[in-house]
């Protein structure tokens, strides 16, 4: 299972808010075959089997923005890739709660 978390700031916007941006690009992949996400207040979380689907993802996040009129678009990614076993993005919280005390 592969889980990254992306983060999309767009660039020389006329306003400091990026959320009509951000909610444009995660509309852009809503309906992306074989990929999970869930948004945080600093990022978007994307789950999928395959990289290459994270990737296209990610991409097409960027493109989004850009296509808004954006001509500078800052991405930063970060991969967490296991093979020892199949935890989602839940599963994941769940076992840090247990150590909280």
């Amino acid at each position: 299972m592969i889980q990254a978390e992306i983060s999309v700031y767009p660039i020389a916007t006329r306003t400091t808010s990026a959320s009509f941006y951000i909610a444009k690009a995660i509309e852009s992949i809503q309906n992306t075959e074989n990929l999970r996400y869930e948004i945080n207040s600093m990022g978007t979380v994307l789950e999928s089997d395959s990289i290459d689907v994270i990737y296209k993802a990610s991409k097409t996040m960027m493109e989004t923005v850009h296509n808004l009129g954006i001509d500078r678009v800052e991405v930063i990614i970060k991969i967490d890739s296991r093979r020892d076993k199949h935890v989602k993005m839940e599963e994941k919280i769940e076992s840090i709660k247990k150590h909280l005390s």
